[in-house]
């Protein structure tokens, strides 16, 4: 097929070709998944108000959300390894179908018991994020793959964002309650998935593109390494999927509910060796699928760089995780540190509603940033060079809102207050400005980060996809358990150093792929 001026340009709307409409069609069900995975947080005063009669409180809520995570990590390792095998339609269709059980289960649970197994089972729906970027890979050429990825990642990411305004106007102004608002997002996700399967197929037809095509896995295994020095660095990586699942179970098991600890000090120890043998189990199976593999000779076209995955793992870690812990609890750090801040009148200027603003426009900023950072890594000669930017950024800037407060006089309770750096309004404007600022290398790295997966090993993107996408989760793992045990300035200045490393890490390991702005 001759090549044209036209076909050279990434036209974001215009539907007359099937790849655009594809990725419309997939950003949107992206959106509907993250959707119903945030529709929890928006309705917790409700659900607290409507459930006094089973002894529902706010440390109830915090083990919901902690299941509401959970599974998500293992979710997104084995979604990837389904979607290299049985395509990204399928897998996404039947993702959004199935999860409208424990949605609907949840909306009507009517015990603590009903509402932590069902929220637990709904947190795999967070793994749909995973199956658009495979979805995405096949459609787009190199050179036009971040804008597409960084476009149906930052949409789609709205979801979240959109579930907290929207959940709640339901509740209030169609549904009169909080258990109809949730059970019709779960709804509209399943009857999106059925249309989903309908409308969207896997692939360009035959000579319409030259695309990557669909190559399915022989099985739903772990990847195929390129030498035996990446199949010890495969091992090595997988352990923090593991590890972060343990650290949620040591957390659910120091919460207390009605005097009793939401799972006993048994439970916690069988779940430390249940994670011990899967994760044995999942060494095993690496290994059992990569030494004949790696014995019979890995073919030229078949190599690929594992270091790569290694430093895509770190940013991910560095920014998603970042993002989400950051999101977390970015309004109570707006509201304490500026709860002095007084106008002309005498009135307090931060308000929760400021403060959830501001917070809001954190995870808002991902419907430019994102895109924007996928759009530089297609554009500039380099995609190494653009994530290093990008993580040199986030240092800077969680260093920067680091220095928004400094440590105050220590209370009459023995607590270390922080207090602004600088008094005056003045001082809050920069404060947000310099939050707005790191919001966007945060989002934008993020877009660059998924710009780069698809290209490392066309054939196994999917399963790069989950372990990249995993360690989003698990950074806001570790993040949330380091935030529970420092102040807010310190937990700034950690996030930043977890962002230099990996900078340093993807300095040293990260590797341009082949052909990575090729026109096919």
């Amino acid at each position: 097929m001759a090549k044209t001026a036209d076909s050279d340009k990434f036209k974001l709307f215009d539907f007359g070709k099937e790849e655009i409409r594809v990725l419309h069609l997939t950003w949107f069900a992206f959106f509907l998944t993250f959707f119903v995975w945030f529709n929890f947080a928006p309705m917790i005063s409700y659900m607290l108000e409507d459930l006094k009669s089973i002894g529902l409180d706010k440390t109830h809520i915090k083990a919901l959300l902690i299941c509401n995570v959970a599974l998500t990590i293992p979710g997104r390792v084995i979604i990837g390894a389904m979607v290299d095998k049985y395509g990204p339609r399928r897998v996404f269709a039947g993702l959004m179908v199935i999860m409208a059980i424990p949605g609907l289960m949840f909306a009507f649970g009517t015990s603590f018991t009903q509402l932590l197994i069902s929220r637990l089972l709904l947190s795999v729906i967070g793994a749909g994020f995973v199956i658009g970027i495979r979805m995405t890979g096949q459609w787009f050429p190199p050179k036009h793959i971040g804008r597409a990825e960084g476009f149906y990642a930052g949409w789609g990411n709205f979801g979240s964002a959109a579930a907290a305004f929207t959940i709640p106007a339901l509740a209030l102004y169609v549904f009169g309650g909080w258990r109809w608002s949730m059970a019709f997002s779960s709804i509209i996700c399943a009857v999106y998935g059925v249309f989903y399967y309908f409308a969207a197929r896997d692939l360009p037809k035959e000579g319409a593109t030259k695309s990557y095509h669909f190559v399915a896995a022989k099985k739903v295994g772990p990847m195929l390494v390129s030498s035996y020095g990446d199949l010890v660095q495969y091992i090595v990586w997988s352990f923090p999927l593991y590890g972060a699942l343990g650290i949620l179970a040591w957390r659910l098991g120091g919460l207390i509910v009605n005097g009793e600890p939401v799972i006993s000090s048994t439970m916690v120890n069988v779940t430390y060796l249940i994670l011990a043998v899967w994760y044995l189990w999942t060494v095993y199976g690496i290994i059992k699928e990569n030494l004949p593999h790696l014995k019979a000779g890995v073919a030229e076209e078949d190599k690929y760089h594992w270091g790569s995955v290694a430093a895509l793992n770190t940013t991910y870690f560095a920014n998603f995780g970042a993002e989400l812990a950051v999101v977390s609890m970015l309004p109570w750090f707006f509201l304490t540190v500026f709860e002095n801040l007084t106008n002309a009148a005498g009135d307090k200027v931060m308000t929760p509603v400021l403060a959830g603003l501001v917070a809001g426009s954190f995870a808002f900023i991902n419907l430019v940033a994102r895109p924007l950072g996928g759009y530089l890594s297609d554009t500039m000669t380099k995609r190494k060079t653009t994530m290093l930017i990008y993580m040199a950024g986030i240092a800077i800037g969680f260093f920067g809102m680091g220095m928004i407060a400094q440590y105050g006089p220590i209370d009459a309770e023995g607590v270390q207050t922080i207090v602004p750096m600088f008094e005056g309004m003045w001082w809050l404007v920069v404060a947000v400005i310099i939050t707005m600022t790191c919001s966007m290398f945060v989002q934008g790295a993020e877009g660059a980060t998924f710009a780069f997966v698809p290209l490392i090993n066309p054939k196994i993107q999917g399963k790069i996809a989950g372990m990249s996408g995993a360690y989003g989760n698990v950074g806001a793992v570790v993040y949330l358990v380091i935030y529970s045990l420092v102040d807010a300035k310190t937990f700034f200045m950690i996030t930043a150093a977890g962002a230099a490393i990996s900078l340093v890490f993807c300095w040293i390991m990260l590797k341009e792929p082949k052909h990575s702005h090729a026109d096919e």
